[in-house]
């Protein structure tokens, strides 16, 4: 007898072997519900667990009788861990978040393709979701991810300082936007310098948010660099103009997104190019000297887009749901990739604070009562596009147009001698 049990060694064996043949059912429903593996952007948590909107994953939660276990990171580090859980022989990561520029042709050998996903078990009303963020997420003609985030851009002005400059409204074309931010370049009563326009640097995501208002690109969907073309000319002369003009911050290349925060919020930039949601950045009445009073609107397309489009193509960033290919669960990850990008989903987690995929969304009068903007972000919406197409050489070919863009607007070089020179260094770098 086994000393302190009372169960002897047959009963003990016999115990064993009975959990041989009754616990596989058992096992396999543990392996069900155990709780579903999510690496994420903190961010991604929040706006999906959030108060006002009401925690979005609990519905599919209850209906497969498990939890999600929330691994979260920074952008760089979420790259790193995901691609590498991605290439292992097999993985326990059950869903991932991908950036759009990360969706690059590697992606499309580490994440499955949910093509055939999609056809099996549609998505709520997937034309519903904007054309541009699906087609944005995908690789060589495949879907890698759904989109469930997005960032766009718009111009932000605080209608104080355009006030005193004696301007009622907002500008309605780039064009105008350059009138106002030479106007807008003043010295206040209270001593404040003020400078029209701000931006974090002359990266391409922020350039190329001025060259959409003539419909511009730097590199084109078929891999064409085109920055030597009117459109990305136009915005680098824009700059060049406004930085001589004193227009633009002399240090603008050392300028970061929280530094322009601080600018907005302080009153010494009238004016900036910024994702649309920093508005609650910039209202916020703990930190802006000017709570209420900066408003949101898309990029005013240029005179020569008129009857075009509303708003300029600006671009349109965005996170989106994929699935490894090394990992054991993916139609439990697929039913709750599909959960997520529901309308119901999408709604609370806009109301949480994500910026919502889905057209209907802005429909909502419960979604469009918190966001003053919503009727100009969808403007956008309606036309934007990625800043360019994924590649491998993606972040090259970055480091490159900051390169000669800056080159550009110091006077080091003339745009048409930066913008050639560009285009010559970028090209080789793309894939034929």
């Amino acid at each position: 007898m086994t000393a302190g049990t009372g169960l002897d060694r047959r009963q003990v064996l016999g115990g064993f072997i009975g959990l041989s043949f009754v616990g596989l059912d058992s096992v396999a429903a543990l392996a069900q519900t155990a709780p579903l593996n999510l690496f994420a952007h903190r961010v991604m948590q929040t706006v999906a667990t959030g108060a006002q909107g009401g925690d979005i994953t609990k519905l599919w939660c209850d209906k497969n009788g498990t939890t999600v276990q929330w691994t979260t990171f920074d952008t760089g580090p979420l790259q790193e861990r995901l691609f590498r859980e991605a290439s292992l022989g097999e993985t326990s990561v059950d869903v991932g978040f991908l950036l759009n520029t990360q969706a690059v042709p590697r992606a499309a050998s580490l994440f499955e393709p949910l093509d055939d996903f999609m056809k099996r078990d549609p998505l709520d009303d997937a034309p519903d979701i904007f054309p541009g963020l699906m087609e944005g997420m995908k690789v060589g003609g495949k879907q890698v991810a759904i989109p469930f985030r997005h960032a766009s851009s718009g111009l932000h002005y605080n209608e104080e300082l355009l006030a005193e400059k004696g301007f009622t409204k907002p500008p309605a074309t780039i064009e105008e936007m350059v009138e106002m931010a030479r106007a807008c370049t003043y010295r206040r009563a209270d001593g404040t310098a003020v400078v029209g326009l701000c931006m974090p640097g002359v990266t391409y995501p922020n350039v190329i948010d001025i060259a959409r208002a003539w419909d511009g690109d730097f590199i084109t969907p078929n891999y064409k660099c085109v920055a030597d073309q009117p459109p990305m000319l136009n915005a680098i002369k824009l700059l060049r103009e406004l930085f001589q003009a004193g227009a633009f911050p002399r240090n603008f290349a050392t300028l970061s997104t929280e530094d322009v925060n601080v600018w907005m919020q302080t009153g010494r930039a009238a004016m900036s190019l910024q994702s649309m949601g920093r508005n609650r950045i910039y209202n916020d009445p703990q930190k802006s000297k000017f709570p209420g009073k900066i408003k949101t609107i898309a990029v005013p397309a240029s005179k020569a887009l008129a009857g075009k489009y509303d708003a300029a193509p600006a671009k349109v960033e965005f996170w989106g749901l994929c699935i490894p290919k090394n990992s054991k669960r993916k139609d439990l990850a697929w039913s709750f990739i599909k959960a997520m990008a529901s309308k119901q989903a999408t709604l609370g987690a806009a109301l949480n604070g994500n910026g919502p995929v889905r057209a209907s969304t802005y429909a909502d009068a419960s979604f469009a009562a918190t966001v003053p903007y919503a009727a100009e972000e969808l403007k956008v919406l309606k036309v934007a596009r990625i800043p360019l197409p994924a590649f491998d050489e993606a972040a090259r070919a970055g480091d490159l147009f900051k390169e000669e863009a800056e080159a550009a607007v110091l006077g080091m070089k003339t745009p048409e001698e930066a913008m050639a020179s560009l285009v010559k260094r970028v090209q080789p770098l793309l894939p034929a």
